[in-house]
């Protein structure tokens, strides 16, 4: 099986993409992939005992399982995730919460539904609003605007403005009826996205001075802004592309997400 392949696994969902056909058969989604289901399985689940090892090991730092119980989600509670591929990845910061609240605080029986999806710009995000009414969170947390940023050339314009991004967030907070915590935009390796091959071919990029501006937005609303701030001089905070993170990154989202939110009462 082919890295690439692998990757393709871990950040695509057709089930969400196709969600308008209703239930997808893993065997079906599998040979989209053109694996057989076995193949497709054994990759997923590969993906959750990652994910699991990590949510342990962060749990066994010193105060950490603490700050965990420390999150105000109480018995019941459904939290939903809304996102592009930051947070579709099978290796997210979401999916190591899930993890850690499943070992911490399994009693409690808390439901985690990660709606992201790969590619995702605000403007998708808001289309498929209806879809996040139907599941009735009692929070959702959102990490969404790297793909508004994306420039179809080098100078060209982004898919998505900035007024535009700053509209739909907004409208995305006030009809969903749910507490709501914002995770700002993860900045990109601007070098290593400008080198990476299938984002040349595509003839797609990403800057920084795009998607700081997002954040800047998301500080000063009345909500609480949860800011990873990821180095970006870190190379091992990101995979090869310079723009999805690693799954080192993506703890350190989730580190940052659990002080923040840990401290909301």
């Amino acid at each position: 099986m082919t890295a690439l392949l692998q990757r393709l696994v871990r950040f695509q969902q057709p089930e969400k993409a196709l969600g308008y056909l209703g239930p997808l058969e893993e065997s079906r989604i599998a040979a989209l992939f053109g694996l057989s289901p076995g193949e497709y399985l054994t990759l997923c689940r590969g993906f959750e005992d990652q994910v699991r090892d990590v949510a342990q090991a962060l749990l066994a730092r010193p105060g950490f399982a603490e700050a965990v119980d420390r999150l105000p989600f109480t018995s019941g509670q459904h939290i939903v995730a809304l996102g592009e591929s930051t947070t579709a990845d099978r290796l997210s910061w979401f999916e190591m919460l899930r993890q850690m609240l499943a070992l911490r605080r399994p009693e409690e029986r808390i439901k985690l539904t990660n709606l992201a999806v790969s590619g995702c710009t605000t403007t998708q995000a808001l289309a498929q609003l209806p879809g996040l009414a139907f599941h009735h969170p009692d929070w959702v947390l959102c990490m969404l605007g790297v793909n508004d940023a994306q420039r179809l050339a080098s100078g060209g314009p982004s898919l998505v403005s900035l007024t535009e991004t700053e509209r739909n967030l907004l409208a995305l907070r006030d009809l969903a009826g749910a507490r709501w915590t914002w995770l700002t935009p993860s900045t990109v390796d601007e070098k290593r996205a400008g080198e990476y091959p299938h984002f040349q071919r595509a003839g797609i990029s990403w800057e920084n001075k795009d998607i700081n501006p997002i954040a800047d937005f998301l500080r000063v609303q009345p909500d609480l802004t949860v800011e990873p701030r990821l180095d970006t001089s870190r190379a091992d905070l990101r995979l090869d592309d310079g723009v999805h993170l690693s799954i080192e990154g993506q703890q350190e989202v989730v580190v940052s997400l659990v002080q923040a939110i840990g401290t909301v009462s």
